[in-house]
């Protein structure tokens, strides 16, 4: 019979211990053990909505006080308030507020980070990504496929707000980033405008289409009056998830999965009054209301989304929202990572 082992240590004679081995670049386990495996997710984001009434007004005035090609990207980024100074707005995603004024150009440049743009103002303004340019109007969901060439311009006379929202909080994990200039301001155009779309939008792909991106979706912009259209047909003809109303994700049409490979996006509608059942997940989610107002009660705290106003809903917490009026509402996640990854995990009451 195997005797157990009995310890004879006090404290003191364990911390001598384990300043003996840190110069060996060794660390006890049972010391960390409980902070490395948790008994489940809590995350360090916390809820917030930024309203836009609030925002607007700032980011213009950022728009006196330097030029876009002087910041190359004029963006005020949403900080988490538990994540201050860190540039996220969950604890894997960075997202920010973007202008660009009548007749500046954003400079061309790539990244190894897939972003997405969100349009909340547009009047002509464009973004150009791999030689192919595309105007941009309130409520496109655009994509920059990681490693692709892009600039955005305004050759309008109104500005051109939009969110934008980036993995590169994952791709800095896995120190993986690389960033180049363009040796131009903008790139030559090489493609017919809306070339993509043409191609790839009208639910018909080439018997041997391939995306010029990769595991990101040909197409880059996704064009709200066609998306809303979609989402309002099956408003009309089907029943709503009692925990997420009625949504439909945007899809890369060449294999049906995600549009982007690390991103989950997806469209949202609530009939005024339905309110969802309480639901969490393990994805921490940016919401940006497009028409319309939600309630939104998350760990706890209760506050109220707009129109255009952008609110986290972090990972793990329970919460629900509720439509004061018909609301339409665009979220971003790092879900689409999570389930290649084979860790994405809900939960439903």
């Amino acid at each position: 019979m195997q005797a157990t082992a009995t310890p004879t240590s006090d404290a003191a004679t364990r911390q001598k211990y384990y300043d003996t081995i840190a110069p060996q670049a060794l660390a006890p386990l049972w010391e960390v053990l409980k902070g490395l495996v948790p008994p489940e997710p809590r995350s360090k984001a916390v809820p917030h909505v930024w309203q836009y009434s609030k925002v607007r007004p700032l980011l213009l005035e950022a728009g006196k006080l330097l030029t876009a090609e002087e910041a190359e990207r004029r963006v005020l980024v949403l900080e988490n308030p538990s994540l201050a100074g860190q540039s996220r707005i969950t604890s894997s995603m960075y997202a920010g507020v973007q202008l660009v004024m009548p007749g500046e150009i954003a400079p061309a440049h790539k990244h190894t980070a897939s972003a997405l743009r969100f349009v909340l103002e547009s009047k002509g303004g464009y973004t150009t990504v791999a030689g192919e340019r595309t105007i941009m109007s309130r409520g496109d969901f655009v994509i920059t496929p990681n490693g692709a060439w892009h600039d955005h311009g305004q050759e309008a006379d109104s500005p051109i707000i939009w969110v934008d929202g980036l993995d590169l909080h994952m791709i800095n994990f896995f120190e993986s980033g690389f960033m180049e200039h363009h040796n131009d301001k903008k790139q030559s155009l090489t493609k017919k405008d809306e070339e993509s779309v043409a191609r790839y939008g009208s639910g018909l792909v080439p018997m041997t289409g391939e995306s010029p991106f990769g595991l990101t979706s040909p197409i880059f912009n996704y064009r709200f009056e066609k998306s809303r259209a979609a989402l309002m047909d099956i408003v009309g003809q089907g029943r709503s998830d009692a925990h997420i109303g009625y949504a439909l994700r945007y899809a890369n049409p060449l294999d049906g999965g995600w549009a982007m490979p690390t991103i989950a996006t997806w469209l949202s509608q609530f009939p005024k009054g339905f309110e969802s059942k309480d639901y969490r997940s393990t994805d921490g989610r940016t919401i940006i209301v497009v028409e319309g107002e939600v309630t939104a009660e998350i760990d706890g705290k209760k506050f109220t989304i707009g129109e255009s106003d952008i609110a986290v809903w972090p990972a793990w917490a329970w919460g629900h929202l509720r439509a004061d009026k018909d609301s339409i509402f665009f979220t971003f996640s790092d879900r689409a990572a999570q389930e290649k990854l084979g860790i994405w995990r809900e939960e439903r009451r």
